[in-house]
């Protein structure tokens, strides 16, 4: 297993960090304060074969490898963290569908999003199941040649501007069974944006299933399999959370070393002093330890071996690390970390979610344990 990034990957990074600094970190603080989705730069992002990262090229996709997908979100995370999640939304709606889905529907719907410029949710969230999705309560009936979905999904992202929602459902007797369903199907209504914490750019919003009339022909895979396609989805989608944490961390980190040789206290920097040299080196030091890790599990996706465990490791230990090091750039920044005007603390704010999202880091534990103890 390599861990050198390639002549063609480093030009890909490289075309990602210019684009991310020159047209997406001028404009973040606005987005941030003003609640406000970025279309126009997400649109330049498709405009640039920069999004839909994760759709083969014969479905209008740009085809990279996974390497290069995790640098490419690690660059965008870096100059705002709501832009990459917004972005891969598209990338996690579309993972069942590469999974389980048919050869039909790839073509109706990945295209969708790769040459229409379209979005997608993911959605299995509910306001009674989150980690424990065995609790999920929405239903799926067959009803002729269709089946008629009811129930209520929570804190989806993109969910305002979705045009089709892939969608996690029970049926009865045979279990968890996934869907397609498109955005102008008669009784599906998307609730009103949440205010959030962090990520205050990306759109989040319920979408609630009444009588919504499916065919038959937009269910992924078989009957019962619904659950493990998911699953297979997240595992995919993991290591890019991490990828979008250890931008996070980055940014903070870079801002926080160059403020420390900036901001003067007793005669000196204070990056002279040990306690702020410690902080810095713990930050560089597990920084490039989650990288490594997101890395790893990257490669085993490409390799075309998947690792459930590879894949938590990088989620969790990326996400936590990104917290850990937004918090300490607050701590070097002091009084002014806490200050708007200051980027660290929207690091700060957007590095919560990543232990929250696409499954706790309780949740990866408990994955990780599975594993080890097998």
């Amino acid at each position: 297993m390599s861990f050198i990034v390639t002549d063609e990957q480093q030009t890909i990074r490289s075309f990602a960090r210019d684009i991310a600094k020159n047209e997406i970190t001028p404009f973040a603080r606005q987005y941030d304060e003003e609640e406000e989705f970025p279309l126009e730069i997400i649109r330049r992002l498709h405009e640039v074969g920069l999004s839909n990262l994760a759709i083969p090229e014969e479905y209008g996709g740009p085809g990279i490898d996974k390497l290069s997908h995790a640098l490419i979100v690690e660059e965008i995370a870096r100059a705002c963290a709501s832009v990459a999640t917004s972005i891969e939304a598209n990338s996690l709606s579309s993972y069942p569908i590469l999974v389980g889905g048919s050869e039909e529907l790839k073509r109706k719907y990945l295209t969708q999003l790769t040459r229409e410029g379209k979005f997608a949710s993911f959605a299995l969230t509910e306001p009674g199941a989150g980690s424990d999705v065995n609790s999920l309560k929405t239903t799926a009936i067959r009803s002729g040649d269709d089946y008629i979905i009811n129930g209520e999904k929570c804190f989806i992202t993109n969910a305002s501007y979705a045009d089709f929602f892939v969608v996690l459902t029970t049926v009865k007797d045979t279990g968890f069974t996934a869907f397609i369903v498109d955005r102008d199907s008669e009784g599906l209504q998307v609730g009103v944006k949440e205010k959030k914490l962090g990520l205050r750019a990306s759109n989040t919003a319920s979408v609630i299933f009444e009588d919504v009339r499916v065919p038959t022909s937009n269910r992924i895979g078989v009957e019962g399999a619904g659950l493990k396609i998911f699953l297979q989805g997240l595992m995919n989608a993991r290591p890019m959370v991490g990828a979008q944490a250890v931008g996070i961390a980055q940014g903070a980190y870079e801002d926080a070393l160059a403020y420390s040789k900036e901001r003067t206290q007793f005669g000196k920097s204070i990056s002279n002093l040990q306690a702020i040299q410690f902080m810095l080196a713990d930050m560089a030091m597990n920084i490039e330890a989650a990288r490594l890790l997101v890395h790893q599990a990257v490669q085993f996706l490409q390799s075309g071996t998947p690792s459930i465990k590879h894949a938590s490791f990088a989620k969790c230990f990326a996400s936590d690390t990104a917290m850990k090091v937004a918090t300490d750039a607050v701590q070097i920044f002091g009084g002014y970390g806490f200050i708007r005007d200051y980027p660290v603390e929207k690091y700060f704010r957007d590095a919560k979610i990543m232990q929250i999202y696409e499954g706790t880091n309780q949740i990866q534990r408990v994955v990780i344990a599975k594993e080890i103890l097998k």
